[in-house]
């Protein structure tokens, strides 16, 4: 009997796969205030790309939100469909020009953001469709979406759009990356292990054997090789 595959092992739960919630600093959702607030500090979250701004609202309540790119410490934003269409402040999309690079957008009215969320990415509104209650973005991946025109977005890009142009000099600083979140490096391909490690290993040449195809429902530790494919084997012409 061979070894536990990676599957079988992540599908236990144990420390080495858990996403480790517990240092990540806060969920970043808006906080369904309307009025201003000073940004007091700007932070690292563990959990995200993109760093996190510390507001202190007129209220005197202090919130997180992904900051977005030129905010500064000491900024005044504004929250709410009075702001001004300026970098940082947070408003419904129907307020906001078309054209205007947006980020963190909500799916719905008081989800609290939902899209664009990853450091250096950003959106940008094309049309408002005033009849219908929506309005057209472009999201990063050119896709087009249609959103309601009430559901809020924060002005601007993310922040810390530079994050991959430093390469990984050495192996350790990838799996230290990989590590913080929970992530698995290096990811060995099961054709290049021996038999008793994986169903695809061993064998003269690099090749996938056995199990060729499983079910959909087959249980994480036996879902290997193509997952209920249409088809198997070398195409006929």
């Amino acid at each position: 009997m061979g070894k536990r595959l990676i599957t079988q092992r992540r599908g236990s739960a144990n420390s080495r796969y858990k996403s480790p919630g517990h240092r990540f600093k806060s969920s970043a959702k808006y906080p369904g205030y309307e009025g201003g607030g000073q940004v007091i500090a700007l932070i690292h979250d563990p959990g995200r790309s993109a760093p996190l701004a510390r507001v202190l609202l007129e209220n005197f309540k202090e919130i997180l939100m992904i900051a977005p790119e030129g905010i500064k410490v000491g900024q005044w934003v504004e929250i709410g469909k009075n702001a001004r269409a300026t970098p940082g402040c947070v408003m419904p999309l129907i307020k906001i020009p078309e054209g205007t690079e947006i980020c963190n957008i909500e799916l719905r009215p008081g989800d609290g953001g939902k899209l664009v969320r990853a450091s250096g990415t950003s959106a940008s509104i094309i049309s408002h469709d005033k009849e219908k209650g929506l309005v057209y973005v472009q999201l990063p991946s050119k896709r087009h979406i249609m959103v309601n025109e009430n559901s809020n977005a924060t002005i601007g890009k993310v922040a810390s759009g530079g994050r991959k142009e430093k390469p990984m000099a050495k192996a350790g600083q990838m799996y230290h990356a990989k590590k913080a979140r929970g992530k698995l490096y290096p990811r060995v391909s099961g054709i290049h292990m021996n038999a008793i490690d994986h169903p695809h290993g061993g064998g003269r040449q690099p090749h996938i054997g056995r199990p060729s195809c499983v079910a959909r429902n087959t249980p994480p530790g036996r879902k290997v090789g193509h997952i209920s494919p249409k088809r198997t084997g070398r195409k006929k012409r």
